[in-house]
């Protein structure tokens, strides 16, 4: 019987950039088949009330220094983009896109975006910024944008977020075995459990 594990995700949050970083080789050691599930982080905090931690200052204080803690453990850079928070819908409707008409690109174009978030710091709110990394790695800046602004992209990413807070999601990123859910990329070594 295969195994599943769900990652709703939104590239806004650098939690959910670091979980991106271990489920490649998490999914590989317990056998399970990663599936992606692109969510708009704002419509969840909308629809349920939450928030980013970096609104609270002593908690979001901690949250950076607890965030370079588990980079290190990770052995993965970070570096916590100046530009934060960057409004993503125009990102997550492009991913929305790529993944159901371009699923052969879907993996490089989630890390290109990851990596210029939250390793090179760049300012993904910028169109001319987004349109510079998306041909520097080899992607029509025009054919996102036209993706970005489909009407059935924009329908199945607002159906995905839907979907996630009728699951119990609140934020991101969030992850399901099953139906049960795990928050939170420190939550890894349940995931991995509930997979095992």
């Amino acid at each position: 019987m295969s195994k599943t594990l769900e990652f709703f995700f939104d590239l806004g949050s650098p939690a959910t950039y670091l979980a991106y970083t271990q489920l490649p080789a998490l999914c590989a050691e317990t056998g399970a088949q990663l599936v992606y599930q692109p969510m708009l982080l704002g419509g969840v905090f909308k629809a349920t009330g939450n928030a980013s931690p970096i609104t609270v200052p002593a908690k979001g204080r901690y949250m950076l220094d607890d965030l370079a803690r588990y980079a290190k453990r990770y052995n993965v850079p970070l570096r916590f983009n100046p530009h934060f928070p960057i409004n993503t819908l125009l990102m997550m409707r492009a991913i929305t896109g790529m993944q159901i008409h371009q699923p052969e690109r879907f993996s490089d174009f989630i890390d290109c975006l990851f990596g210029a978030l939250w390793v090179e710091g760049r300012h993904l709110g910028d169109p001319e910024v987004v349109a510079n990394v998306l041909v520097e790695h080899g992607f029509d800046p025009e054919h996102i944008l036209a993706l970005s602004n489909d009407e059935a992209v924009k329908n199945a990413l607002k159906d995905k977020t839907e979907q996630a807070v009728k699951r119990g999601v609140f934020g991101a990123p969030s992850f399901f075995v099953g139906n049960h859910l795990f928050f939170g990329q420190d939550r890894l070594d349940f995931v991995r459990e509930a997979l095992s």
